[in-house]
């Protein structure tokens, strides 16, 4: 077998690299600009190798009995990741997977296949756009993992685009979104109260040391009508490489403070990370 070798190719939002695991045969590092989007081991779609991948996998092993086929809308795709785990942990499930990102998108499926027999659908398109044009209680999960650059877009972060997420998802459905921020957490605790005019429920997992103001680092934050799993989530973000916390009732609403919700009219992207946050040697 030939050694596999990297990938540059110029995408619509900057360069993209693909970069082959020198540790496992069929596996591959996706970034833009020396930015790290996905992890993809083609033999072993159900492995999630960064932590907040890891974290978003824990969300969707706990929404429904094991095994149990979900409606699933990804709002990113990067290299397919999640939506390549939900095949592989819950067959049938139905998936549709918007990136906005055509260059990304060709690379991404000419180099990296999807697994046979998954009901996958990717569609070139604004997450937002898409969200607003899709069928009403069409989902049971809507995961929002958009990044242009580094920074969630504006766009996606309002009161307004709350209310289209809740519109998709069906009655019992979760809306989880991967975020990023640092103390004073002035983006996070807005993105809780935005959410939290239309969702009854919410849930932060995150690393301490994110969560006591140490570093710039990711948060997996969990919307519904519907309280999450707490018990098994904790177990779960225990036993990861890296332990993470799961906050939600009192201590979250402490968290938020007194944030207010954004609306599209005021809406600003998530913060730039500092530099070498999200970098790679």
């Amino acid at each position: 077998m030939s050694e596999a070798i990297p990938v540059v190719r110029d995408v619509d939002h900057g360069t993209a690299r693909l970069m082959p695991d020198v540790d496992r045969e069929r596996a591959w590092l996706l970034t833009v600009d020396g930015a790290p989007q996905s992890y993809v081991d083609l033999d072993a779609p159900e492995h999630l190798e960064f932590e907040y991948a890891r974290r978003l996998g824990h969300v969707l092993d706990t929404v429904a009995g094991p095994g149990v086929p979900l409606d699933v809308l990804h709002l990113g795709g990067g290299a397919f990741t999640l939506p390549r785990y939900v095949a592989a942990t819950r067959p049938g499930s139905r998936q549709q997977v918007v990136e906005a990102d055509r260059g990304l998108l060709d690379l991404v499926l000419e180099r990296l296949p999807l697994p046979a027999g998954a009901d996958i659908t990717p569609h070139r398109a604004d997450a937002r756009a898409w969200l607003e044009a899709a069928p009403a209680g069409s989902a049971d999960v809507v995961i929002a993992d958009v990044f242009g650059g580094s920074r969630v877009p504006a766009h996606l972060t309002s009161v307004e685009y709350a209310r289209a997420v809740a519109r998709v998802l069906r009655g019992d459905g979760v809306y989880v979104a991967n975020l990023a921020d640092a103390t004073p957490f002035a983006f996070l605790r807005a993105q809780l109260a935005t959410l939290g005019t239309v969702f009854e429920e919410l849930a932060l997992i995150a690393e301490p040391g994110v969560l006591r103001g140490r570093r710039f680092g990711n948060v997996v934050l969990y919307a519904a009508h519907r309280a999450a799993d707490v018990g098994a989530l904790v177990r779960r973000v225990a036993a990861d490489a890296f332990p993470a916390r799961v906050e939600h009732g009192d201590p979250l609403r402490v968290f938020m403070g007194s944030a207010r919700p954004v609306h599209d009219t005021d809406a600003v992207p998530s913060p730039e990370p500092p530099d070498g946050a999200f970098g790679i040697g």
